[in-house]
């Protein structure tokens, strides 16, 4: 019995193995998003700035490889359509396997942020940033958390540096004169 018992703990050992499989690096967009940065500073319409943000989005959201990209896409698409619980438990799954992916961060972010739970999307937020410092919506992600917390000035503050890298963002109308995070001294 013995040898049996050994046979199949082999197998089982053997197949944990092959379906745990490691994360590989996310792939470096680092000089694709520089320039789309610049372009975007550069850009004259606010079409063209929503372009190039669409193009910055198309580059965080390029996951590591095929497991990471379906577990993304599935929990992207759960948070769309409010199954937060779904899309937690499957940016769980992701940041699990690819602990240095930063979207799989800033997606649980914006889940957790959804969710009402700041404390905890300003966490998965500043390991996006860690992991990926320019990635301009976890920036501004971070100023709408911050916001919600009632941190206004460091809200402000962040929102500043995400339009520095890009002033089309969607939450630029929050800096605006008379905004909740207009910068002092300019309000109306």
């Amino acid at each position: 019995m013995r040898p049996a018992i050994s046979a199949i703990l082999a197998l089982l050992l053997g197949a944990s193995a092959a379906v745990a499989q490691t994360c590989p690096p996310a792939p470096d967009h680092s000089e694709a998003l520089d320039a789309l940065i610049e372009e975007a500073r550069a850009a004259e319409t606010e079409a063209r700035g929503q372009a190039l943000s669409n193009k910055m989005w198309e580059l965080w959201a390029d996951a590591p490889d095929e497991p990471a990209q379906a577990i993304l896409d599935r929990g992207m698409a759960r948070r769309s359509g409010w199954d937060l619980a779904g899309a937690l438990a499957d940016f769980n799954r992701l940041i699990a396997y690819c602990p240095d992916y930063a979207e799989g961060y800033n997606q649980r972010a914006f889940v957790n942020f959804l969710r009402q739970d700041y404390a905890a999307a300003v966490v998965d937020l500043e390991r996006t940033l860690d992991l990926s410092p320019r990635h301009v919506a976890a920036i501004s992600g971070l100023a709408l958390t911050l916001m919600a917390l009632g941190r206004t000035d460091e809200a402000r503050e962040t929102l500043a540096r995400a339009l520095a890298l890009n002033p089309w963002i969607p939450e630029r109308g929050l800096a605006a004169p008379g905004g909740p995070l207009a910068p002092v001294g300019r309000e109306l």
